[in-house]
């Protein structure tokens, strides 16, 4: 894990943990650390950047397990870190944003302390590779159709497993979850699971807000040094952090 710290006062800050992505098979914090770094900046929180074990070598449900054991860690060693543990956050970018909705219902379900909001940024929340925007998007750059099955074919054990609700998020039980942000870009195979995961939170009674920022990519989140709906992005899920978290 990498843990980011604010620089302004002394804490004991809020916490956020947060998921890379990478289809659960590459990329690592280091690749997303300019995400973790901006909501630890524009929260003002303690960020807790986690590295999963990924498929091919580790299958599901490998990467979301360690998702969950890491909010655990930090459930259990905020003070360590200069962190609050009544105010914890979960967030996380693509496979990462499925990660964060998947351990709120672990969370849920375990009967352990809940966070107080999920960030879900373009989440993998479906394994329909017919979605409006798989077929829109189908050939896009940096994410398209293809590389989406290649990461299911990779991480999954196999079909079975796409009707898993810990991957299949939409088909999830949702009540009783924090308040949640969605974000997502236009450009994107993964924009209608993000649509989708919003209604059906709503319908479940979960406070949800999403938005569908237009002209921009997959991954455009943590860009904000140079591109503004970026920066809007990152605003959008800091300002839900603060609200969570009372400051």
């Amino acid at each position: 894990m990498r843990i980011f710290t604010p620089k302004a006062g002394s804490g004991p800050w809020p916490v956020v943990v947060y998921y890379h992505g990478g289809g659960w098979v590459i990329a690592d914090k280091n690749v997303y650390d300019a995400g973790a770094r901006a909501l630890s900046k524009m929260a003002n929180a303690v960020v807790v950047s986690v590295d999963y074990r990924q498929g091919p070598e580790h299958k599901f449900p490998a990467a979301h397990d360690d998702a969950f054991a890491s909010y655990e860690w930090a459930l259990a060693n905020a003070a360590s870190i200069r962190g609050d543990a009544s105010r914890i956050a979960l967030a996380g970018e693509s496979a990462g944003g499925g990660l964060a909705v998947s351990t709120a219902i672990m969370a849920r379900d375990r009967k352990i302390q809940m966070p107080v909001a999920v960030i879900s940024v373009y989440p993998i929340a479906g394994t329909d590779t017919t979605t409006p925007s798989y077929m829109k998007n189908a050939d896009a750059k940096p994410l398209n159709r293809a590389m989406m099955s290649w990461f299911f074919d990779k991480y999954l054990n196999g079909p079975q497993d796409r009707a898993n609700p810990r991957v299949n998020l939409i088909a999830a039980d949702l009540h009783g979850l924090p308040p949640t942000t969605i974000i997502n870009a236009q450009v994107d195979p993964l924009e209608s699971d993000g649509e989708m995961l919003a209604q059906r939170l709503r319908a479940a009674g979960v406070d949800t807000q999403q938005r569908t920022f237009e002209g921009v990519t997959h991954e455009f989140f943590g860009m904000g040094a140079v591109i503004d709906k970026a920066m809007a992005a990152e605003q959008m899920a800091a300002d839900a952090l603060k609200r969570a978290f009372g400051t």
